[in-house]
């Protein structure tokens, strides 16, 4: 069991940045691939982005590319979501999820644990 905890949403203007955090509560943390989806409302749980359990490989969402940046500290068993430039349309739930596959997960049952939410509100 991997317990997930988001914290930085907030409420931003367009053009705005955040940085979300997750952090997980095993020390196994690093043998599992990370990821951040979203929920807007009225709207299906969407991908965002997925971070490798070493770091070195990364996927993006084609909404976000070039504006989000995920990583991780092992050390410390975080994952981070860095957004700049944000749009009214990245206005959503910004969830963390754990998967014990391999790198690359963009669908959502591939994901094993997930946070509570945090919510990320961008103003026009």
């Amino acid at each position: 069991q991997v317990t997930l905890v988001e914290s930085g949403g907030g409420l931003v203007q367009a053009g705005g940045s955040l940085r979300l955090s997750c952090a997980a509560s095993r020390r196994t943390f690093s043998s599992y691939m990370m990821g951040w989806f979203r929920q807007a409302p009225g709207k299906e749980r969407e991908f965002v982005a997925s971070v490798s359990w070493s770091g070195a490989s990364t996927s993006y969402a084609n909404s976000v590319k070039g504006r989000f940046t995920i990583s991780r500290d092992n050390a410390k068993n975080t994952v981070y979501l860095e957004m700049i430039s944000l749009k009214p349309e990245d206005t959503a739930v910004y969830y963390c999820a754990a998967s014990k596959l391999g790198p690359g997960r963009i669908r959502a049952s591939e994901y094993d644990f997930w946070g509570q939410g945090t919510q990320v509100t961008v103003s026009p």
